[in-house]
């Protein structure tokens, strides 16, 4: 399926702007707000001591962290406005700047779809290595977010280590992860430096980035803002994201949600500058909305969306890389609710210009399972948006106007070679979607039949490592946890 790249990566995007100038703006200064006079409830030691350097006001009995407005503006102004995340080998590099848009996995979901039995199973280190190799082959997929927990880890401290092997073993996408303990991400970091060649190889050209967390409403613990701090004292690409759900730790409202997360992610920002001037953060959008039957988590409502894509234009506004969230599903299974759910908020979250839109391929129920024939599905809906986002070129090329007048009245164009210069790249071919009319069609030609065949085909080739032999076998020497057994 990669013999075409449809689309490159990084195309730029602002057909969808749900605020106006003046929301904004008004939305920038209550974030300024809630900042400075209510704060945020900071339960790192290290975290704290960072911010109060900056000029945070800080309260050690409550961990009570106040940000004054010069202080938070003068953080968004010394953080990169532009981020590469490299790939390996023929993979792209991914630029997260402006309103380019670029599309990858997440979600660390716990369960998997099996792709032999059709039930819904957990997820173990086997599937991070056919996520990973079924990215390898999907061209509109152009980061690996490590999408599947290895349930079957122990320990705690080996999590890590193992989902990132197993992500750049199998893949030459940049590989972005969450990670679960300091020993764990310290054991990551190290190893992907041993695989760059050092430390500073690493920093000059970050094929991994990292994913910590801000807990809605407006707290970062003492776990995550440990390993935040030490990722940025590190110079590589850290995310802090915020997933306010309305309703329950944000408020009902869809402006009263992206005012969370836009305070809450701007206060991640200041701690990773107060780290680091100039380390590279990046802003991150995962909030949605409460069903409030159940009062479970949302994933596939259309609001989600418009949350993330509000959230992208308020990063656009501050000028500052940002994560977002799009193709989610509560669909239980590859079903018509997955497709539509899927293809709305992918599309509308991609006109918005989020930088990288994450958990857009393979996941459903949610946000809790992974479904490999989703993948391949997704990877053809995001063919369809990039093919969106270039839009119609409108040149004296392509426009044909002395054509139309030379040809005239009632005829036709097949057999032009303005017809043949432009036939390959002006249409999205589908490579899933059956065209063919009923009389034509077989069995196993419908999108989802195909979907499967390809996830069959990726099982079935031979593994083939993505990293040069004696640096696996260095890596493998030095992580004894690593499991080998896959």
């Amino acid at each position: 399926m990669n013999q075409l790249i449809h689309e490159q990566p990084g195309l730029s995007s602002t057909l969808y702007q749900p605020l106006t100038e003046t929301d904004v703006k008004r939305i920038a200064d209550a974030a300024f707000d809630i900042l400075a006079r209510s704060g945020m409830a900071v339960y790192n030691r290290t975290a704290r001591e960072r911010l109060r350097a900056a000029g945070a006001e800080v309260d050690e009995e409550t961990a009570l962290v106040r940000m004054p407005r010069a202080m938070v503006e003068d953080a968004v102004a010394s953080n990169p406005s532009s981020i590469t995340l490299y790939g390996r080998g023929d993979s792209p590099d991914v630029v997260l700047e402006k309103s380019r848009v670029h599309y990858g996995t997440g979600g660390t979901a716990i369960y998997v779809m099996d792709p032999d039995t059709g039930e819904r199973r957990p997820s173990t280190s086997a599937d991070v290595v056919l996520n990973a190799r079924m990215v390898e082959e999907l061209e509109n997929i152009h980061l690996f977010t490590i999408n599947v927990f290895p349930n079957e880890i122990e320990c705690n401290d080996d999590i890590d280590v193992n989902r990132f092997f197993h992500a750049l073993d199998n893949t030459t996408r940049h590989v972005m992860g969450g990670v679960y303990s300091l020993s764990g991400c310290r054991q990551a970091v190290e190893m992907a430096e041993l695989i760059a060649g050092g430390p500073d190889a690493l920093r000059e050209r970050p094929f991994v980035s990292f994913i910590t967390l801000i807990i809605s409403p407006f707290k970062i613990d003492d776990h995550y803002g440990e390993m935040a701090c030490f990722l940025a004292e590190k110079g590589l690409p850290v995310v802090v994201p915020t997933e306010p759900i309305c309703a329950t730790t944000a408020p009902v409202t869809l402006a009263g949600n992206v005012l969370t997360h836009v305070a809450e992610t701007l206060g991640g920002i200041a701690m990773i500058q107060a780290a680091k001037r100039g380390a590279p953060g990046i802003c991150g959008s995962v909030g949605s909305i409460t069903n409030l039957k159940s009062m479970d988590h949302v994933g596939g409502a259309i609001e989600r969306a418009m949350i993330n894509a509000a959230v992208a234009q308020m990063a656009q506004h501050f000028q500052l890389p940002v994560y977002s969230t799009g193709g989610t599903t509560d669909a239980k299974g590859m079903n018509v609710q997955a497709a539509y759910e899927s293809a709305m908020s992918s599309l509308l979250v991609a006109m918005s210009g989020a930088n990288y839109i994450h958990d857009i391929a393979g996941l459903m129920e949610a946000d809790l399972t992974v479904a490999y024939d989703k993948l391949v599905v997704d990877n053809e809906i995001l063919g369809m948006c990039q093919r969106v986002l270039r839009g119609i070129e409108v040149t004296d090329e392509s426009l044909a106007t002395e054509l139309m007048i030379e040809k005239g009245p009632a005829t036709d164009y097949i057999a032009e070679e303005h017809t043949v210069r432009h036939m390959r790249g002006e249409f999205f071919v589908p490579k899933l979607a059956n065209r063919q009319k009923r009389d034509a069609m077989v069995e196993g030609s419908d999108a989802l039949s195909r979907a499967r065949a390809f996830v069959d085909r990726i099982r079935n080739q031979p593994r083939q490592s993505r990293l040069p032999a004696e640096v696996r076998r260095a890596v493998l020497e030095r992580f004894t946890s690593i499991r080998r057994d896959i």
